[in-house]
């Protein structure tokens, strides 16, 4: 059923049916159905065959199970044109019953694993269009800005406890030196034990921000680790990591309603009103990047906020159509 147009193995597949999947990989199963409608009709020809596979209730024998899998691929296995049948070869029919074995030992491994693990199911939460804040089973709290997506166990029964991000997220994780906290958003990873932090991820650039405690961030082979007050910014196309000061606190906006800069440059501030208020702002002189602001804005609104910018740095604010342009 893969091909290369679809970016998608049946392993996968059979994983995610039988709950196997870790929340990294049920998320990237769910964006591929939901990505066409091609993909969405290969997906339900799959789990139809699944679905019509005779171990379907947790009390039933293993072992029959397996032999009534094999009978049903015997008996639903589309047999060869019999104008081929003579000319197929020895190694043909050796091909096929190596496949049926194959394919049922698979599953049955497979359902015999999740019969050992019931628990293996996960929970989603999108976002959307509001800020949601989600208590996890071992206690953690995450907050989601808009537009983000979590993907976890509903427990943590290993010895890890993994998440899948896809936006932005403020995490408040339960301290557990046994059961290490494992964030994956893109391909970075982020592990902790217990501590507050900040992770954002949008447009192939990933930023994590830590408030409190120790967190390690990693890529491919290389790994970092913040403090609190420290940051690390991740492109995609780029594997090795540096880290800097996270000056104020701009991060946590959708939290407390405040943006905090100490010292903060005005491209991070712009950037932060381009999201919060959905603005344009565009810094036309570049000598104007890197000025230091130290304030607080709460309440005010994108145009009070311009006004004390251009007052504070004498710099003026142009309207152009939908742009706003510091010059």
């Amino acid at each position: 059923m893969s091909n290369a147009n679809t970016n998608m193995n049946d392993d996968m597949l059979v994983k995610y049916l039988a709950g196997e999947v870790t929340p990294a990989e049920f998320l990237q199963v769910e964006e591929w159905i939901a990505a066409s409608e091609t993909n969405r009709k290969l997906y339900d020809e799959f789990k139809l065959i699944w679905d019509q596979s005779p171990v379907t209730a947790r009390n039933v024998s293993k072992d029959d199970a397996f032999i009534r899998l094999q009978n049903r691929i015997k008996n639903t296995a589309p047999a060869p044109p019999k104008a081929l049948i003579k000319k197929l070869k020895p190694t043909y029919w050796v091909g096929l019953a190596a496949s049926v074995v194959l394919i049922c030992t698979v599953l049955w491994l497979t359902f015999n694993h999740v019969y050992d693990n019931p628990a293996s199911a996960f929970v989603r939460i999108d976002s959307r269009n509001k800020v949601h804040t989600q208590t996890l089973p071992d206690g953690s709290v995450i907050t989601l800005n808009t537009r983000s997506t979590i993907v976890y166990p509903n427990q943590f029964t290993g010895n890890l406890r993994p998440v899948s991000l896809r936006g932005e997220a403020f995490f408040k994780v339960t301290p557990n030196k046994t059961k290490p906290f494992i964030i994956k958003v893109n391909d970075v990873t982020v592990r902790v034990v217990g501590t507050s932090f900040n992770i954002k991820s949008r447009n192939g650039k990933t930023e994590v921000i830590v408030e409190t405690g120790v967190v390690k961030v990693s890529k491919k082979q290389n790994s970092i680790d913040l403090n609190p007050g420290e940051k690390v910014t991740v492109n995609s196309d780029q594997s090795q990591l540096s880290k800097e000061a996270s000056k104020g606190k701009l991060y946590n906006y959708y939290l407390t309603g405040q943006l905090v800069c100490d010292k903060t440059p005005l491209h991070e501030v712009v950037q932060t009103l381009n999201e919060v208020y959905g603005a344009h702002i565009i810094i036309a002189n570049k000598s104007l990047q890197n000025l230091p602001i130290t304030t607080t804005f709460q309440g005010q609104s994108l145009d009070e906020i311009l006004g004390i910018i251009a007052d504070t740095f004498k710099i003026t604010v142009v309207r152009q159509n939908q742009q706003i342009i510091f010059k």
